[in-house]
């Protein structure tokens, strides 16, 4: 009788090895399982038996297009009587059913969409928040995230939001105190010149305090001018930098300077237009001043490169940093009529960097000095 289980019933599946010597690992098994008073003999199966209780096998249907081999286990018992069973076994190779592969693809692409949904909604929000991020570089004044998704996201937003509030009051307060500045400074500074021209009757002196009034006037005017740069409003729209650059390189001509302009913009740039024109009218005319002359060169595609290119001494490569700097000028220009406040590389910066773009400076090979900006084609 065949072994019984710890809750009395007996053994009626025998878990086939999948092997190539079934015969051989079978009757090893069984005689294991039942002791040395069982005879065991496990021999292919010599005609189908004539009734057959079938026992469905996991994931297997039987049918006539998979084949299966039939085994006669012959047991024999203590008594010298004998039992003989049959066992079937699926073919090697058999395909797994039509019905199981449909599930199992069902059930990846199911699990797919779940994941992407989850995915999206963590990444969305992220994706917004990095789109803020890079608007609020070129504009201060963007609209305010919307504080959803989960903790983690609503708490990212809301800070981000209070950043950008206090960064409204702080550039609101500066404008104020600069509109409260350009009045009181001006006030003093004509009364001043009117004080020169009216009581010093020395020529040469009266000049001499005339230049010191004509520099303060124009570090006002370049302070000033920084500030409302980067507090700049004014709207994006589609700029025609070919005639943005003609426009300059007349201006220049008009006053006698040799600029020359090569190269085109493939297609217009969206921009701020008086703030694209401050800064390469800054660089154009330090390179008329330092250099004799500019030679404007533009190169497009990914991204709209401009390059002003001068014949003059060029910069150092250890300050070539540092002339970025507000009112920072180098020792060799500290001179009043060449020197200037030390203000218009900062500016040109300042817009290039509210474009999205990076405005550096780099000596040419064969002398002279290139300022290369460079502006995104991107949104």
């Amino acid at each position: 009788m065949p072994p019984l289980h710890a809750h009395g019933w007996p053994h009626i599946f025998i878990q086939l090895p999948l092997t190539s010597n079934l015969e051989g690992v079978l009757t090893q098994q069984l005689r294991a399982d039942l002791g040395g008073d069982y005879a065991i003999t496990v021999r292919p199966a010599a005609a189908p038996a004539a009734v057959v209780i079938p026992i469905p096998s996991p994931f297997f249907v039987m049918s006539a297009e998979h084949p299966t081999q039939s085994y006669d286990v012959d047991v024999g018992l203590p008594d010298r009587s004998s039992l003989v069973y049959r066992v079937t076994r699926i073919a090697p190779g058999t395909p797994l059913p039509t019905s199981l592969m449909v599930n199992v693809i069902l059930l990846v692409v199911l699990l797919v969409i779940a994941l992407y949904i989850v995915a999206r909604s963590i990444t969305r929000p992220l994706s917004r928040l990095a789109r803020a991020a890079d608007d609020l570089g070129r504009d201060v004044r963007q609209p305010k995230l919307k504080e959803e998704g989960g903790r983690e996201l609503r708490d990212a937003a809301r800070a981000f939001n209070t950043m950008q509030d206090r960064l409204h009051r702080y550039l609101d307060s500066r404008t104020r105190v600069l509109a409260a500045m350009s009045h009181d400074l001006k006030t003093p500074l004509t009364r001043l010149r009117l004080q020169v021209e009216t009581q010093i009757e020395d020529p040469a002196l009266q000049a001499r305090f005339g230049k010191e009034l004509d520099e303060m006037e124009s570090m006002v005017r370049g302070a000033l001018a920084l500030f409302r740069g980067l507090n700049d409003e004014e709207a994006l729209e589609l700029v025609d930098v070919n005639l943005l650059l003609e426009t300059v390189r007349g201006e220049f001509t008009e006053m006698g300077a040799d600029v020359t302009v090569s190269g085109r913009a493939i297609a217009p740039l969206p921009g701020k237009p008086q703030a694209l024109k401050r800064c390469i009218t800054n660089l154009v005319a330090n390179a008329v001043k330092f250099g004799s002359r500019a030679r404007v060169l533009v190169r497009d595609g990914g991204r709209l490169e401009i390059s002003v290119c001068d014949d003059g001494p060029g910069i150092p490569m250890e300050e070539q940093e540092r002339v970025f700097e507000p009112f920072y000028r180098l020792e060799s220009s500290r001179n009043r009529d060449t020197g200037g406040t030390g203000l218009g590389l900062s500016i040109a910066r300042d817009v290039a960097q509210a474009h999205g773009g990076a405005l550096i400076l780099m000596n040419r090979p064969e002398g002279g000095l290139e300022a290369r900006l460079t502006l995104p084609r991107g949104r």
